[in-house]
């Protein structure tokens, strides 16, 4: 284990969920993990073993963190999806197609994937078809469960799944309420597919109806601030649903030509289209700092740049070198080869440029460095088209016309008419939670710091629970100078003094260059008002965000599992 990781808890993670145990040699060391994974990722290459040499340099010193899935099972002796992230098909409204989407799901989660599920296309409890009178949403979300809960029983990884239902499907209120018990769908995160139709109606006080199927026979009609009320209130009690802006993803997507989207990963991440998948690979800002705490600190961007485009070869690579659970799966994967390049470490990044999380200046910078990861993936993504050739489904002119790819520097978008593009998409912010930890307790994602000094609790692979201190890397980084002193500087802030709108902004800032979504939390404290959560949801929609979510402190519990986390 690296010094830079080298804590009880990263070595437990490395131990338990990452660390092949059946590989030959054994590996005795994270360094025995980082040299087969990156040797998995060289494989696709004409001359692997200059390559493993690169890519295991960018892993090294924890500069760039894959994702838990290639770490555990590129290159690895168990059969394992490389893939974090699945959106499964939509679900045949019979019991024949229920049954058909339930056993997709377990196939996939199977093999390591959390998996997204659009629920819209079944009918609410009691409607008559042609497989006899439908039991409803939640019975359907409780099948799932309890599927998930018993595939993935026997693993250190707790299943994740999200469910997503339109905002006028007739049981959107149930759905709403369908986490309310503290035990309830203990493997879901759900999300409320929030069209603009909606946003207008409630802007304007009026009626919303409820149809099924969609565009279908209105079964009633429901004052929008009625659904918006229940929905920022269970949110306020339970932390669930979130809310996905569904009209403003669709728009935005680079796909849009030619798929249409209507779930997310469990983490909300990655919009993806039926059978999407995507592999995520986060770069450690903390790691490009040049002289933390000082006047003359500094983020080293032609380095975030360098790796960034290494990176991006990576993850396209292990598009090549991943098994996929389903046939369909393999198609529309390798027909977009998305991929979601992100950062993680933002906070720590921040502290050591002496910058508070919610000033100008941190949003400033971290814009600066997302963009800088976005511009260098899509220009590495370029040169991997020319050498491989663009993705099957790119069409330059849609392509070319989608309101991301019109942002972009002319560089980039002149590149992409001349040679087309490798990846459909290239930019996510994923959690990259346990990750994080493995890194030595870098902040996670885009978050702010969380606690400079507590109490873990993590699954152990026989179910129980194991406790850990830890400090965060930024806090023990300074608190090892000798001139650290007392109290915490400023610059020191965690999430709990964080006003709810400095949260927004902070995934505002960072939106512009991030072509899939970004998984973030509003972290609120217990008591916080529960009019305010409104607020949250309405200025969340005001910024232009894909997608927002709450968590107010004690409204459930949280413990770190391998790769699984509440909706972010």
């Amino acid at each position: 284990m690296s010094p830079a990781g080298a804590t009880d808890l990263a070595r437990f993670i490395w131990e338990t969920r990452y660390r092949d145990p059946g590989a030959d040699p054994a590996e005795l060391s994270l360094d025995d993990t980082w040299r087969r994974v990156a040797a998995a990722a060289a494989t696709v290459e004409s001359e692997p073993g200059p390559w493993t040499g690169r890519f295991l340099a960018l892993l090294r010193g924890f500069r760039f963190l894959p994702a838990g899935r290639i770490l555990a099972g590129a290159g690895a002796t168990r059969p394992t999806t490389l893939f974090n992230c699945f959106v499964l098909g939509p679900i045949g409204d019979s019991l024949t197609g229920v049954l058909a989407a339930l056993a997709e799901a377990a196939q996939t989660m199977q093999q390591g994937g959390g998996v997204g599920q659009d629920f819209s296309t079944l009918a609410p409890r009691g409607h008559a078809g042609n497989s006899g009178t439908a039991p409803g949403i939640v019975a359907w979300l409780e099948l799932w469960d309890a599927m998930c809960r018993t595939v993935t029983a026997a693993g250190t990884r707790r299943g994740a799944m999200m469910a997503t239902l339109r905002c006028d499907h007739p049981e959107v209120l149930e759905f709403i309420h369908a986490k309310r018990r503290p035990d309830g769908l203990s493997c879901f995160n759900l999300s409320v597919l929030v069209s603009d139709a909606f946003l207008q109606a409630l802007e304007r006080g009026a009626g919303w109806p409820l149809v099924f199927p969609a565009g279908g026979a209105v079964h009633r009609v429901i004052a929008a601030r009625e659904l918006w009320q229940a929905l920022c209130d269970s949110a306020h009690d339970s932390a669930e649903p979130g809310v996905l802006f569904i009209d403003r993803i669709n728009g935005a997507n680079n796909l849009g030509y030619c798929e249409t989207i209507s779930a997310t990963n469990p983490c909300g991440e990655e919009p993806l289209p039926p059978y999407g998948a995507c592999n995520l690979g986060s770069l450690n800002l903390s790691a490009y700092v040049h002289d933390p705490f000082s006047a003359a600190a500094r983020l080293d961007l032609p380095a975030l740049a360098a790796d960034a485009a290494l990176a991006t070869r990576f993850l396209d690579n292990i598009i090549d070198v991943s098994p996929l659970p389903l046939p369909r799966q393999r198609e529309v994967v390798r027909g977009a080869r998305r991929i979601g390049l992100g950062i993680t470490g933002l906070a720590d990044a921040l502290a050591m440029l002496q910058l508070r999380y919610d000033s100008d200046a941190a949003r400033d910078a971290a814009a600066q460095a997302m963009a800088t990861v976005c511009r260098a993936a899509y220009r590495s993504s370029i040169g991997l088209a020319v050498e491989r050739g663009p993705f099957p489904a790119f069409e330059a002119g849609p392509y070319l016309a989608a309101p991301f790819i019109q942002a972009l520097p002319e560089d980039i978008r002149a590149g992409i008419r001349r040679s087309g593009i490798r990846n459909s998409h290239l930019t996510a912010v994923a959690p990259a939670g346990t990750i994080s930890l493995l890194a030595g307790g870098i902040s996670s994602g885009i978050e702010p710091i969380f606690t400079l000094e507590g109490q873990r609790s993590v699954r152990a692979p026989d179910g129980s629970t194991a406790e850990f201190a830890v400090v965060d890397h930024a806090w023990r980084q300074w608190r090892s100078r000798p001139d650290c002193g007392a109290p915490a500087p400023a610059w020191f802030v965690t999430g709990e003094a964080i006003a709810a709108v400095d949260h927004l902004r902070m995934q505002a800032a960072l939106q512009p260059w991030v072509d899939g979504a970004i998984s973030k939390t509003v972290a609120l404290p217990p008591d916080y008002p529960r009019a305010a959560t409104m607020e949250i949801f309405q200025q969340a929609a005001a910024l232009g965000l894909k997608g927002c979510t709450v968590f107010r402190a004690g409204t459930r519990a949280c413990v770190v599992s391998a790769e699984a986390a509440p909706l972010n």
